[in-house]
């Protein structure tokens, strides 16, 4: 059995209703259109959501560690795959010295 849809359909303005439309907004004062400045400085939505994009992100990978080291870790509480993260990138520091 098909399922009706319960989507309102869309019904577009006929050209004397749109051009009636677009006179009564242009003569409203309080919603004049948008200048080409503003128009230009517009940007989606979607870019303003979120965490800005880093320069250098953490990539994903799947490694196996230890009982201990995770049990170690784990125990200092939250954050501590960012703790884990820190040690590794001293070590890489201190091995970047050394050669």
């Amino acid at each position: 059995m098909s399922k009706v849809s319960k989507r309102p359909s869309v019904v577009m303005p006929s050209v004397q209703e749109n051009r009636a439309i677009t006179a009564t907004a242009e003569a409203d004062p309080d919603a004049q259109p948008l200048t080409p400045k503003q128009l230009k400085s517009m940007v989606p939505l979607r870019a303003l959501r979120g965490r800005p994009k880093l320069a250098n992100p953490k990539q994903l990978v799947s490694v196996r560690y230890s009982a201990e080291v995770l049990e170690y870790f784990k125990s200092t509480g939250e954050g501590w795959q960012s703790r884990m993260d820190g040690v590794l990138r001293k070590y890489v520091t201190r091995q970047a010295r050394r050669t």
